[in-house]
């Protein structure tokens, strides 16, 4: 993804695949220390068309005085260095000086800086909700190879060259390419399994673990301009899943069983993405990058509606994690953002690389509530 469209763009197919997933599960429980205190001011120097904002108290904020806030220190690092060089209505240069005199391994100390320097307002829908929709995506890790092998047949594909010069508005549908021959000296790498590199596309970047030990890293180079249509959803309208079963592994499970459809299925969606391979100085435990233009923080950053917040704004969440009633509650950067993350209380949580985060990603549609932290 890390191009200048970026994940945040291709997570709309993450969302719109995660639409399908399990049925949402309870909101989020109001904490013993809950109150819808302070001043209920809007902020002065800040409106959305789609939000409304209260100013509360910091006791509002479930989980706020739990959350090990030295695990969101360096994502909200990343944002100050992007917000520094950004014009914007919200002016956080002050807040933003003031990280140089914290230690990013004191808790308290962290606690202390956001509380003064921050006012936490809470978000609202129009309709007047104080609740929205929470979805998960992550970034892919496989085994693969630059070259076919015996074991790497499954090809991921760069922008074809022939249309670098005259791109084709909308271009063939993904059955139409994988026979047309247009791909052909096009791939940058070989994985082993389709369905796999298929969520990939969805995620819209990924790592490559080489046999010689090298990780490559795959961004997002564009797409054949088709629309998305959910190979899920397509599965459930012929009953060959239940909707329990619409989540990755589930979608997995049936490839399994079914090898001789996987082609079939995966035709469902005409949308075709192509990646390009970063340079080899981007670090490789680093996240992608997202739509603010820094490496995204497992676990702490999310996806949000521009129309709703400021890209790189602290937000606290509150929801619970994917098939459980477990809260999860933290403080999370605003750092990227996607077509289909539409609403004041939306956002599209990071779990970070790997087939974990992907566990969890791919069951994660739960009912949540924000708060939009503002300078003071």
């Amino acid at each position: 993804m890390i191009s200048k469209f970026k994940l945040s763009v291709l997570s709309v197919f993450a969302i719109l695949l995660a639409s399908l997933i399990v049925g949402c599960s309870t909101p989020p429980t109001r904490g013993s220390g809950y109150r819808s205190s302070g001043s209920g001011a809007a902020p002065a120097n800040y409106s959305s068309s789609i939000a409304s904002f209260n100013a509360v108290a910091w006791q509002a904020l479930p989980g706020w005085q739990e959350d090990d806030l030295s695990q969101a220190w360096p994502a909200w690092l990343k944002s100050c260095d992007a917000l520094r060089r950004r014009s914007s209505e919200v002016n956080w240069r002050q807040a933003c000086s003031q990280v140089a005199g914290v230690s990013g391994r004191d808790t308290q100390a962290i606690r202390r800086y956001f509380e003064s320097n921050f006012q936490a307002y809470e978000i609202r829908n129009n309709s007047g909700s104080e609740t929205g929709l929470i979805t998960g995506y992550y970034e892919p890790v496989m085994n693969g190879s630059q070259t076919r092998t015996s074991t790497f047949t499954v090809p991921l594909y760069g922008y074809p060259n022939a249309w670098k010069k005259s791109r084709p508005n909308p271009g063939p549908t993904r059955a139409e390419l994988m026979s047309s021959g247009v791909l052909q000296g096009s791939e940058i790498a070989w994985v082993q399994d389709p369905v796999a590199a298929a969520f990939m596309q969805i995620q819209g970047s990924g790592k490559i673990r080489l046999q010689d030990g090298r990780v490559l890293r795959l961004g997002f180079a564009g797409t054949n301009e088709q629309p998305f249509k959910s190979f899920a959803q397509w599965l459930l309208d012929r009953k060959e899943i239940t909707r329990s079963e619409a989540t990755m592994q589930g979608i997995s499970q049936w490839a399994k069983r079914n090898p001789d459809r996987v082609n079939e299925m995966l035709n469902a969606n005409p949308r075709f993405v192509f990646f390009k391979e970063l340079p080899s100085n981007v670090e490789a435990d680093l996240g992608p990058t997202g739509a603010l233009g820094v490496p995204l923080t497992g676990e702490r950053s999310i996806a949000i509606d521009l129309q709703a917040m400021p890209l790189g704004a602290p937000v606290f969440l509150a929801t619970t994690k994917p098939l459980s009633s477990q809260p999860l509650q933290k403080l999370v950067m605003a750092q990227d953002t996607g077509k289909a993350i539409v609403g004041g209380v939306r956002a599209d949580y990071y779990w970070g690389s790997g087939e974990a985060a992907g566990e969890m990603a791919g069951r994660m549609k739960q009912n949540g509530k924000m708060w939009l932290l503002l300078p003071r």
